[in-house]
């Protein structure tokens, strides 16, 4: 810690179990957080919980008729979108009546093989991470599976898939923009970051970029760089490895943020982070930078004004997960995952850091 840094003010609430992404409504002035629900005696249906940016008190409940885990707004056009992870669906939510208005269906189930090797009945791909361009009217969600990934391109206005690009390569989780040039990056779990044009949709580059495992990313609009999570797990390294048609070098260390040209891929900064970090979070006004760490049970918080100078690490256990920010305040909203001691079904949590 950083003597002249204060520690931040937390507030925490327990909300719902099985908690995953969160977004923060600067227009609405609400949290909207995803939970998958539960299962067994006494189950929990898939919702998303809105919640008072204050108090953390839920405010209102809106049922899901398939899990989401990803989510993504649009405060512009009032709009939460839903992503289904394992249902190849996307639930689009009116911020302001708190109704489902449209569900896009991305693919049907084919007959392949499932994650273990073993002929199933599947959706060819799981979802993550959404990005929405008004520009185009198009909402961008990359399809991950072990060894074909995809990007789904859906028409916001008609929810209906515009075009489906294969050959993301291995585990593509990760998507930001650069709203200026008109284009999109999608990362995957092989060290490529891929360049698509968002008005033509076609694919203009693969760059190799030095890191293994590139997770979530934003955009840093001032500085005109990608901010990545190379995350470092050893069971995706595993998983990897064992992709007989996948001839791949480690090239990455982990636990670190890298900062990539995009116009070349180069990695120009690695900034170490606390151990298994998963999302990050950028305030491009104040200069701060937040990571999520999930076996750490930390955010760590950086000066990107100064070096990316850590400024504090935030004890949030047990696993951070998702971090939003209030642009207006400067707070961050973080939804936290239960470690193995709690008990089955109960309630995950949301905490609300404020710095001084």
């Amino acid at each position: 810690m950083t003597a002249e840094v204060a520690a931040p003010k937390v507030v925490r609430a327990a909300i719902a179990p099985a908690l995953y992404e969160l977004a923060y409504s600067p227009k609405q002035r609400a949290v909207f957080v995803a939970s998958v629900g539960s299962q067994g005696e006494g189950t929990a249906t898939p919702k998303i919980f809105r919640l008072n940016p204050d108090t953390l008190a839920v405010e209102a409940e809106i049922a899901l008729d398939f899990p989401g885990l990803g989510v993504t707004l649009d405060d512009d056009n009032n709009r939460l979108y839903v992503g289904n992870a394992f249902d190849a669906a996307v639930t689009v939510i009116d911020t302001r009546t708190n109704h489902v208005v449209g569900v896009a269906k991305l693919a049907e189930k084919v007959n392949a093989l499932g994650f273990d090797g073993k002929p199933t009945v599947r959706y060819p791909h799981n979802l993550r991470e959404l990005l929405v361009d008004n520009t185009t009217g198009r909402l961008f969600a990359p399809g991950i599976w072990i060894d074909d990934s995809s990007l789904y391109v859906v028409n916001l206005k008609t929810l209906a898939v515009e075009k489906v690009m294969p050959g993301f390569g291995f585990g593509a989780a990760g998507v930001t923009m650069d709203p200026k040039l008109g284009k999109v990056y999608v990362a995957n779990m092989q060290g490529q970051v891929f360049v698509v044009d968002a008005k033509t949709l076609e694919l203009d580059r693969v760059m190799e970029v030095q890191a293994d495992q590139l997770l979530n990313m934003v955009f840093d609009n001032k500085a005109g760089r990608i901010l990545a999570i190379d995350q470092g797990g050893a069971n995706v390294d595993g998983v990897r490895a064992n992709l007989a048609k996948l001839d791949y070098k480690p090239r990455g260390t982990g636990n670190r943020v890298v900062v990539i040209n995009p116009a070349t891929g180069e990695v120009e900064k690695s900034i170490p982070t606390g151990t298994g970090p998963v999302n990050l979070v950028l305030d491009e006004e104040r200069g701060r930078l937040y990571v999520t760490n999930r076996v750490s049970g930390t955010v760590t918080v950086y000066d990107r004004n100064d070096n990316d100078r850590e400024l504090y690490s935030v004890a949030v256990p047990d696993f951070p997960n998702t971090p939003r920010l209030d642009p207006q305040t400067g707070a961050v909203y973080v939804s936290i995952k239960n470690g193995e001691q709690a008990g089955k079904g109960s309630n995950e949590s949301v905490a609300k850091l404020t710095f001084e």
